[in-house]
């Protein structure tokens, strides 16, 4: 039996029962294409891509909590933020996770991106409820919704955010989460953007802007590690990009270039757009495409690819801050580093 049957059989029972208990030593998927030496001292020659968890039907948006050493992340179709522990395994952590209305809403209803803030709270974006939360992690004192709209108008399905130590928040809004995606009746803002939502004052989330409107399907975000560039890939099959962006003393965003694209997709025999996305301490960005993670120099040189087999969505880094979680797929996966993300 082939690792896919072993895990939907076997995994899924578990995703059943309720406790998800894992197996260990955990079951390995993928390879680690090297394209340029400089990967060695990033990717150990012997790391492997761990299976830790399987049955879901898409993964999406992890992020590492530190003080409870633990890893979120959304199964999107099944509105559900699951946490995943070595010890116990993964366990249900938030349902509704971004859907709270009656009734079926569309196949992707649930939470998207995961992040915390300076504050420590798990701040998501909501498909089904087209918004961006803030939320504490003990539970206490419901969510707070940090923007819904952008001059009255409602956002088609926040997919991707990043939060900035200043305490504003960037953040993609394409259609996936729509019921009729681009083609949705529902659709109220003009375009696909990338918005901030400005630092709160007393209280009060700050003022929501657009910072990039040309892009086609925006997708995955983040920042460099000195927190002067805001990268965002676009998840477009025909305009695969990978963008930098200057970031100003306002917040606002200066022009953008093409870091990496499609002709270095072809390079590497691979097709389809770019989704999430993480930095590491030097720089170098982590971006997920191709059926698994690109590893990009600063300078948007391909140094190799975390290849996994199946449509990967996003990643995080975990642990010590050298561990790299991977959602992918049906997937929730792991590979150990010799960097570390900040």
């Amino acid at each position: 039996m082939n690792l896919h049957a072993i895990l939907r059989t076997g995994m899924l029972a578990c995703l059943l029962g309720p406790a998800f208990a894992q197996p260990t030593p955990f079951p390995t998927i993928g390879q680690v294409l090297r394209v340029d030496p400089r990967l060695d001292k990033l990717i150990p020659v012997d790391a492997k891509v761990e299976v830790l968890a399987s049955g879901f039907v898409w993964t999406e948006g992890p992020i590492w909590v530190k003080d409870q050493a633990c890893l979120l992340f959304s199964d999107v179709p099944q509105n559900t933020i699951f946490k995943w522990t070595e010890k116990e395994g993964v366990t249900p952590f938030l349902k509704p996770s971004g859907y709270t209305g009656l009734g079926p809403y569309s196949e992707e209803p649930g939470s998207n991106g995961l992040t915390l803030d300076r504050q420590g709270r798990l701040i998501a974006c909501e498909h089904g409820d087209r918004r961006v939360t803030a939320m504490l992690l003990n539970g206490t004192g419901g969510k707070r919704t940090l923007a819904d709209n952008v001059n009255g108008k409602r956002f088609n399905s926040p997919n991707d955010v990043v939060a900035h130590s200043n305490g504003s928040y960037y953040f993609t809004d394409p259609p996936y989460g729509m019921p009729k995606k681009e083609k949705d009746p529902g659709k109220e803002t003009d375009g696909w953007g990338v918005y901030r939502i400005g630092p709160e004052r007393a209280g009060v989330p700050g003022t929501v802007s657009i910072v990039v409107s040309d892009l086609t399907r925006p997708n995955g975000v983040a920042l460099s590690p000195d927190e002067k560039i805001l990268y965002v890939a676009q998840s477009d099959p025909l305009r695969p990009v990978v963008m930098a962006y200057p970031l100003q003393a306002d917040g606002a965003v200066g022009k953008g270039r093409v870091i990496f694209g499609a002709d270095g997709m072809k390079k590497l025999g691979l097709d389809g757009g770019f989704d999430g996305m993480k930095v590491d301490r030097d720089g170098n960005l982590w971006v997920t495409g191709g059926n698994g993670v690109l590893v990009l120099s600063p300078t948007g040189e391909c140094l190799g690819q975390i290849k996994i087999g199946v449509a990967t969505a996003n990643c995080a880094w975990g642990d010590d801050g050298s561990v790299l979680y991977i959602t992918s797929d049906m997937y929730l996966c792991r590979i150990r580093t010799s960097t570390r993300g900040w």
